[in-house]
């Protein structure tokens, strides 16, 4: 079983900054991904960006790709997401994931949720 807990979150003015962390904790092996969803209200969780925790490889979704940073630190098992020059649209429930996938099966963990708001 993987805890995730997460921090950061809050209100921030249009093409402000903010900073979101994850904490991992818990029974897990090398072989998993970390990243950030997010739902808007009335819309569907949709992907933002994660990285891998081998080697620290990178995807983001297009609508954060420039803004958006996502990083780890190995030894605090913590992930981040640096967001830079955000904009209203931006405005959603942050959830943290934990993504790994053992003899091909995977399992998917959550964090509870940390709202962003954007204000104009």
């Amino acid at each position: 079983q993987v805890h995730l807990g997460e921090s950061g979150g809050g209100l921030v003015q249009r093409g402000g900054s903010m900073r979101l962390s994850c904490a991992a904790s818990g029974r897990k092996n090398s072989n998993y991904v970390m990243g950030w969803f997010r739902q808007a209200p009335g819309k569907e969780r949709e992907f933002v960006a994660s990285v891998s925790w081998d080697v620290g490889a990178t995807v983001y979704a297009d609508s954060v790709k420039g803004r958006f940073t996502i990083s780890r630190d190995v030894a605090q098992e913590t992930t981040y997401l640096q967001m830079n020059a955000l904009k209203p649209d931006d405005t959603a429930a942050y959830y943290c994931n934990f993504s790994t996938v053992v003899s091909g099966v995977r399992t998917d963990y959550w964090g509870h949720g940390i709202r962003v708001t954007v204000s104009s």
